[in-house]
């Protein structure tokens, strides 16, 4: 995916509103969709400073926690997807570090997809870990058009 794809795409996703309970149904949507697949993924739901969702599925190993929870803070900071930030900078021959962000709790690997609601702007993040980056993308997007689809 290129940064105009994930540009797009992410465009389209914005929601009408978004609490606890908007969370916990997006992160059984996520469930469904992994354990449909058998998809070893880590699952995470949070906004800024509270966890309002985690799974970690069959398969799935310590360190899925640890990207999860880097790539989620990258989109919280960006306010853009995980994804689209790494693509960014790597168009411009940059990386987190030039902006003063430690590898140990940043990472540009894509997975983690900000959750906008419609008159407010980014609440939260959704974000999997555990299989290629664009997956982990892709699974996530699923996830919030199946939420907005209701």
């Amino acid at each position: 995916m290129d940064v105009a794809d994930i540009e797009a795409e992410f465009s389209g996703l914005t929601l009408p509103g978004f609490d606890e309970t908007a969370a916990l149904r997006l992160g059984q949507i996520l469930v469904d969709l992994a354990l449909a697949e058998d998809l070893p993924v880590v699952i995470d739901i949070r906004t800024g400073d509270r966890t309002l969702f985690h799974a970690g599925l069959p398969g799935s190993a310590p360190l899925n926690d640890l990207w999860a929870r880097r790539k989620s803070n990258t989109a919280l900071m960006f306010q853009l997807p995980s994804l689209l930030v790494g693509r960014r900078n790597a168009a411009k021959g940059e990386t987190l570090e030039r902006h003063g962000l430690a590898g140990m709790d940043f990472a540009e690997a894509g997975g983690a997809v900000p959750i906008r609601v419609a008159g407010v702007g980014v609440v939260a993040v959704a974000t999997v870990s555990g299989l290629p980056q664009v997956e982990d993308h892709k699974l996530v997007v699923r996830a919030i058009r199946t939420l907005m689809a209701g």
